[in-house]
């Protein structure tokens, strides 16, 4: 069965710049602000994708940024948006909107459990968010996009084997005043405000308020009488800062935030179900299904960043995150109950980073750190199979039926917890052997302890009544240690034109399956993947930097790949590695402003993937699809 997700298309035909108060800040104010989405003439981008403020185009890796101007002027409101604008970044919104699984380059996953983290990072303001509860709705009041292509093992640490993509919110100012508020009406009866608000309290102390809200009708046309619509929006998220700054070598922002979804669930096209129903278009379907999905995330961090001297800062970044996500998924696309998954999802986790900085102005400088994060999940889904196999005047499934030989109609569940805890000492250093002429390195050593417990399947009548335990409690656990990093240089032949080369390691941990449902054979904890990967780019800009230019050329050798395994015989699913898989390709980004008011952006992307050594069955990636190319 083949499943074909569309998302909405939605777009407000009005939207009403209600109130807009700002005044600019002072030069030496704008001086000290972490980063600034771009400067006054429009030409510079200025990133924090290696921890420290730098002008894009002297960044020696693949790297796209968008300011928050620009997201709004395109209308990014979700993170599944983001596909469309970065070149080589794919997405499948498999666990619903805002809730992306990325793929960079290739590289992506194929279990969706809830339990699994990406190898492609999602960060909020620095905090890692592995666990898909703890995403929800983030694409608002951004200072701007960042999204790191390529294996970032060394500042960034375990599941960026494919990169990572950063979202920056914007902070408060200090002694200014400013705010907006935008409202919106579009098709699909969607409506929709936003803003923000920031006000000074004192000469040292400012506080901002921002918040998102969005409704709208199903455009999944749900094709049977009485059932709503599918693919609804109905969201917000709220989120709270405050800037203290004490002195002019201390600065510390406190972040609040939570967010709320409950729209009707997404609709399913399935292929050939869907396809061969008469009269069934694409934007139709017969759901039974139509439960709400429902994502709640609450978020606290504190960033605090303190000059110990004027060639060394020390920056710490503590963050607790708590999220709740379940769906109900009609996978079968139809009126009939062939199969229906619910998913349940808690998690928590506290993270700790501390780092210090230099900024000795001479030829070497580096980047010292610690990390620390522990992240406790639940997880819960059974399978309902053929709940209605009586409709067609079939005898009616009893749980007697269930307990002698699961016909047709019986339900399997597991659920488990599942605690892993990780510790990171990372180090990051550079040196200028001529003005022109630079040599990077880093090395990150990681500790990863992981332990799945509770876990327990059983088989369940038709009215849920307990028939048999398949799975008796179990218990899995692995401790793993890794060394990842990088070493390359990076030459300027102008100040506006950069060659760079670089050698980079990336580490995903290992994981545990959450698919086990018939034996205790299935319970398996996946190895730690691994990418060697080698870089070449070129960065320039020309025409008074109102062309910009960036190339890059990569080979990936991947090594035990995660794969989750479908038996075809007995159904039987298990998570396991293939052993070797390599990823060659290319992309390049051009961006032109051609006046004040007009900028054009154009990019494209290569890819070819195969699997050198080892076979899967039923599952897919892009590392399974022998040559492909994307454009």
């Amino acid at each position: 069965m083949t499943k074909l997700m569309m998302r909405d298309a939605t777009r407000p035909l009005l939207a009403l710049l209600m109130a807009g108060v700002s005044a600019p800040a002072l030069a030496q104010e704008a001086a000290t602000e972490v980063a600034v989405a771009e400067t006054t003439d429009g030409t510079d981008i200025v990133v924090t994708a290696q921890k420290r403020s730098e002008r894009l185009q002297d960044v020696p890796i693949a790297v796209s940024a968008l300011g928050g101007d620009s997201l709004e002027k395109q209308r990014v409101t979700q993170a599944d948006e983001l596909a469309g604008k970065i070149v080589n970044l794919q997405l499948t919104s498999t666990v619903g909107d805002n809730t992306p699984i990325f793929a960079l380059r290739g590289v992506s996953m194929s279990d969706y459990s809830l339990n699994q983290a990406s190898p492609v990072a999602t960060y909020y303001d620095e905090v890692y968010k592995g666990n898909f509860a703890f995403l929800g709705v983030a694409m608002y009041d951004l200072e701007r996009v960042e999204v790191l292509r390529g294996p970032q093992g060394t500042l960034y640490g375990k599941n960026t084997t494919g990169g990572a993509v950063n979202l920056i919110s914007r902070t408060p100012v200090l002694g200014d005043t400013e705010g907006y508020l935008n409202l919106g009406y579009g098709n699909y009866n969607r409506y929709e405000a936003n803003g923000a608000v920031s006000v000074p309290l004192g000469e040292t102390l400012a506080a901002r308020v921002a918040f998102t809200f969005a409704r709208a009708d199903g455009w999944f046309k749900n094709q049977l009488p009485g059932e709503p619509d599918l693919a609804s929006v109905r969201e917000y998220g709220v989120r709270g800062s405050l800037l203290f700054e004490p002195s002019d070598s201390a600065r510390f922002v406190l972040r609040a935030s939570t967010s709320y979804q409950n729209p009707r669930n997404y609709g399913i096209y399935a292929q050939p179900e869907a396809v061969n129903r008469p009269g069934l278009g694409r934007r139709q379907i017969e759901a039974n299904v139509t439960d709400r999905r429902r994502a709640r995330t609450w978020s606290v961090s504190l960033t605090g960043t303190v000059d110990l001297s004027d060639e060394l800062a020390i920056t710490s970044v503590t963050s607790w995150d708590k999220g709740r996500l379940s769906f109900y998924e009609d996978t079968d696309g139809t009126a009939s109950e062939l199969l229906e998954i619910p998913y349940a999802d808690r998690a928590t986790q506290f993270a700790q980073d501390l780092r210090l900085t230099s900024d000795f102005g001479g030829p070497f400088n580096f980047i010292l750190g610690a990390y620390f994060n522990r992240e406790k999940v639940y997880n819960q889904t059974t399978f309902e199979i053929g709940k209605d196999i009586d409709s067609d005047g079939l005898p009616g499934v009893t749980d007697a039926d269930c307990a002698i030989g699961f016909p047709l109609g019986c339900l399997f569940r597991n659920s488990f917890d599942q605690l892993k805890k990780s510790y990171a000492l990372y180090s990051d250093m550079s040196f200028e052997v001529t003005d022109q002429l630079t040599l990077r390195g880093g090395i990150r050593f990681t500790h990863d302890k992981g332990v799945q417990s509770n876990f327990e399947a059983n088989a369940f009548g038709p009215n849920e009544v307990l028939v048999m335990n398949l799975i008796p409690p179990s218990r899995l656990d692995y401790s793993t240690e890794n060394l990842s990093g990088k070493i390359g240089a990076d030459y300027k032949i102008n100040p506006d034109v950069m060659v760079y080369g670089n050698y980079s390691r990336g580490y995903r941990a290992p994981s545990f399956n959450a698919q086990a449902f018939f034996d205790p054979s299935e319970l398996s904890v996946a190895k730690a993947e691994k990418i060697d990967a080698f870089e070449l780019g070129l960065k320039s800009q020309f025409a008074d930097r109102r062309v910009t230019l960036n190339m890059a050329a990569f080979r990936y050798t991947y090594s035990n790949q995660q794969f989750i395994n479908v038996d075809p015989a007995t159904a039987a699913q298990t998570l396991l590695n293939i052993p070797r898989s390599q990823i060659l390709g290319g992309e390049a980004e051009l961006t032109v402003r051609a006046t004040d008011m007009v900028t054009l952006r154009a990019g494209v992307g290569i890819l070819d993937t195969k699997i050198k050594r080892g076979t899967s069955a039923g599952s897919m990636s892009a590392a399974t699809i022998c040559r492909t190319h994307q454009s």
